[in-house]
C-alpha cells in the first residue's frame, strides 16, 4: 500500500510540475536562439493591398487587379546591397483564402523598411510547364535563398485547387524566373508526387557576411511540411528526395505538442540557419481550436517558434522554444482575412549585420521585425498582462 501511495504522489507532483511549466509566462530565449525581434513601429505594415495595380493575366487574357485583396506571406533575399521581398498577392476574383488567384509581387528596399514595389508580379501562373499545377489557385507562400554563385532559389506552393505541391524556380535577378515544377515529381518513382506538400526551408549559413545556401554531407538539405516537419535532400536544387523511414514512409522530424502554441501545426518558415550551436529551424506554430490548445494564446492563432537541430545530423531535433518569440500583438496582426490572428514568418535576410524578419499579418499585410545582435531585445511576452 505504501508503494502505491508513493507512486500516486510522484505522479501527482510530476503532473503539477508539467502543468506549471506549460503555463509559464516569463519568456526568455536560450543562447542558441535568435532574437528578440523588434517591430518597425513607425511604418508597419510595410506592404498593404493596392487596388490600382493592373496586370494582363496570360491565362485568362484579362486585366486583373492582382494585388487588390491581400498582400502577405513574404520571402526575402539580398540583391545589389538591397533587400528584396517577394510577397504573395491575391486578386479580387474569388471568396476566401485559397479561392482567389495568388501571384508573387516584388518589393525592394535600401533600408529594409521602406519599399518600392514593381507594378506587375514576377512569378505567376502562365501558359507554361507549371500551368496544370498552378492554375487557377496560383503561386503561394514563397521562401527564397541564394547560392554562393548568385543563383536565387524560390520554393513556393503550386495550387491548382486540387493538390498543393511544392514547386521550385531559379533566377539570377529575382525578377525573371525559370520554373521547374513540383520538387518531388521524380523521387521514389513518383511516390510522393501527388501528396499535399507545402512550406520549404532550405539550409543556409552566413559565410563572409552573406547568407547562402549550403550543403551538408555533400547534399542540399530542406526542411518542409505543414502538419509535421519533414526533410528532403538534393544534388541539383531542382529534384528533391524526401527523407523516409524503414517502412518507406515520410519521416517525421518534429510534430505538434499538446498544450503548447504549436499544438495543431508545426509549419516550416524562412530558410533554416546553420550556427555554432546547431541548425535553427524557424517555424510557424498553429494553436488548436479546442481541447489540447495553449490557453495563453488565441484559438487557431499562428505564432512563431524556433527549433534546434543537430549540426552533424540535421534530422535530429534537439530542442525547441516552449513559448513563441513572436506572436500576434498589433491590431493588423490580430485582424484581417485570417480572423484568429497570425504572424506567419517566411522571409529572413541578413542585412548590415542585422536580421530582418518578414511575416504575413492575418493573411492580409506584410510586416517586418529586426534583431540586432549588438543590442538584443526580449522576445514577445507570453501574455498581454
Amino acid at each position: 500500500m505504501r508503494k502505491n501511495w508513493t507512486t500516486i504522489r510522484v505522479a501527482a507532483l510530476l503532473l503539477l510540475s508539467l502543468n506549471c511549466f506549460a503555463q509559464k509566462t516569463e519568456n526568455r530565449l536560450p543562447d542558441w536562439a535568435l532574437g528578440g525581434f523588434v517591430r518597425s513601429e513607425a511604418i508597419d505594415p510595410i506592404i498593404s493591398p493596392n487596388k490600382n495595380s493592373r496586370f494582363l493575366d496570360p491565362v485568362s487574357k484579362k486585366q486583373v487587379a492582382w494585388e487588390a485583396n491581400d498582400t502577405f506571406n513574404p520571402g526575402a533575399a539580398i540583391k545589389n546591397g538591397k533587400i528584396v521581398v517577394l510577397y504573395r498577392a491575391e486578386d479580387l476574383y474569388g471568396i476566401g483564402i485559397g479561392f482567389r488567384t495568388s501571384r508573387l509581387g516584388y518589393a525592394e528596399s535600401a533600408d529594409g523598411i521602406h519599399y518600392t514595389r514593381r507594378p506587375k508580379p514576377v512569378l505567376y501562373p502562365a501558359n507554361d510547364v507549371a500551368k496544370k499545377y498552378e492554375w487557377p489557385g496560383g503561386c503561394e507562400d514563397p521562401r527564397v535563398a541564394v547560392t554562393a554563385n548568385g543563383t536565387y532559389v524560390v520554393f513556393y506552393t503550386e495550387w491548382n485547387r486540387d493538390v498543393p505541391r511544392l514547386g521550385v524556380a531559379h533566377s539570377r535577378d529575382l525578377i525573371h524566373w525559370k520554373k521547374y515544377g513540383p520538387i518531388f515529381r521524380k523521387a521514389y518513382n513518383g511516390k510522393f508526387f501527388n501528396i499535399a506538400s507545402k512550406s520549404a526551408s532550405i539550409l543556409t549559413q552566413v559565410v563572409n557576411g552573406k547568407q547562402i545556401i549550403i550543403k551538408t554531407h555533400g547534399k542540399y538539405w530542406l526542411y518542409w511540411g505543414e502538419h509535421h516537419v519533414y526533410a528532403a535532400t538534393s544534388t541539383d536544387l531542382i529534384n528533391w528526395s524526401p527523407l523516409v523511414d524503414a517502412n518507406g514512409e515520410l519521416e517525421e522530424l518534429m510534430s505538434p505538442r499538446e498544450g503548447y502554441f504549436d499544438s495543431d501545426l508545426t509549419e516550416c518558415g524562412p530558410p533554416a540557419l546553420m550556427t555554432d550551436k546547431g541548425i535553427i529551424l524557424f517555424y510557424n506554430g498553429k494553436n488548436k481550436g479546442g481541447a489540447g490548445r495553449d490557453t495563453r494564446f488565441n484559438a487557431n492563432s499562428y505564432c512563431a517558434g524556433q527549433a534546434l537541430f543537430n549540426r552533424d545530423d540535421p534530422s535530429k531535433n534537439i530542442t525547441r522554444l516552449d513559448l513563441p518569440f513572436l506572436r500576434p500583438m498589433k491590431p493588423f496582426e490580430k485582424s484581417g482575412q485570417y480572423v484568429n490572428g497570425t504572424v506567419f514568418i517566411e522571409g529572413m535576410a541578413y542585412f548590415k549585420k542585422k536580421w530582418y524578419l518578414y511575416y504575413g499579418c492575418a493573411d492580409s499585410r506584410v510586416a517586418v521585425a529586426v534583431y540586432d545582435p549588438a543590442h538584443p531585445a526580449p522576445p514577445d511576452p507570453a501574455t498581454d498582462n
